[in-house]
This record gives structure tokens, C-alpha cells and sequence, in this order.
């Protein structure tokens, strides 16, 4: 037995790209439809580009497409993450970083605000009830 080296492979339909599956252009359309959604129904997306067969060049093909918009925001808890709004609004951005700086997931939200810098309700009630102890003890 020769082994599997003896076994000729013609691998066919490569990328013309390479590390590209030619999935921006998929996904620029599904952020079309959800973004129609968002201003019929006021329902959000969110695309994980992590959960789909995407390629380095793809999401620089992508991110070149939806450009940069006016607003940025970095949160630090247990490794950054990165919120930019793209040139559409309403188009958002979400990269969350290790704290060794690697990227864990990258995902696209349509929505009028992205949910990690939503406030959660026991939050809101945590600092109401702070803010009142501070004051309480205020000189």
C-alpha cells in the first residue's frame, strides 16, 4: 500500500482570493433586509460573522463597504470591546477582544442602539439606590 501521498487531488473552486469565501457580499445583503426590518418593525439583527464561513478578506471587503460612521465606543471589562456605528445608521460594529488583545467574536447589530451599552434594569435600580446612600451621607 502506497499510502495516501499516491492519491492524486485536484482541489476545484478555490477562492479567487485568498482567505476569502465570498460571503461580504451575502452578508452586505442580509444587513440590507435587516435593516428594512429595523425601520418597518423597529425588530433588531444581530449577524455573528464568527458563525459563518468568513474569510480574513471578507470582512475587509465587508468593512470597507459599511465605512465608518460618527460614533465609537470602547468598553474594558475582561478584554475590550470595540462598538463602531458604520457609515449606515443604524449599522453597528460589536468586536469583543481577550485581554491579550485576540478577537473572540465580531458581530454585526442593526439596531438603533447596540445592546451591550443598553444599561440592565437591576442597574438602574443598583445606582438609584447608591446614588440615594451617597446623598444621604453628604455633608
Amino acid at each position: 500500500m502506497a499510502g495516501l501521498d499516491s492519491i492524486g487531488v485536484r482541489v476545484e473552486g478555490l477562492a479567487a482570493e485568498a482567505g476569502s469565501a465570498h460571503n461580504a457580499l451575502p452578508v452586505l445583503h442580509e444587513i440590507k433586509h435587516a435593516l428594512e426590518k429595523l425601520a418597518n418593525t423597529g425588530e433588531p439583527t444581530t449577524i455573528d460573522l464568527s458563525a459563518i464561513p468568513f474569510g480574513p478578506s471578507d470582512k475587509n471587503q465587508l468593512f470597507d463597504q459599511l465605512g465608518l460612521g460618527e460614533v465609537e465606543a470602547q468598553i474594558s471589562a475582561l478584554g475590550d470591546s470595540k462598538i463602531r456605528e458604520t457609515e449606515f445608521p443604524g449599522v453597528w460594529l460589536v468586536q469583543h477582544f481577550s485581554p491579550q488583545g485576540n478577537e473572540l467574536t465580531t458581530h454585526i447589530e442593526i439596531t438603533r442602539m447596540p445592546s451591550i451599552l443598553i444599561t440592565p434594569e437591576e442597574d438602574i435600580k443598583d445606582s438609584a439606590a447608591a446614588l440615594a446612600a451617597r446623598i444621604k451621607e453628604a455633608p
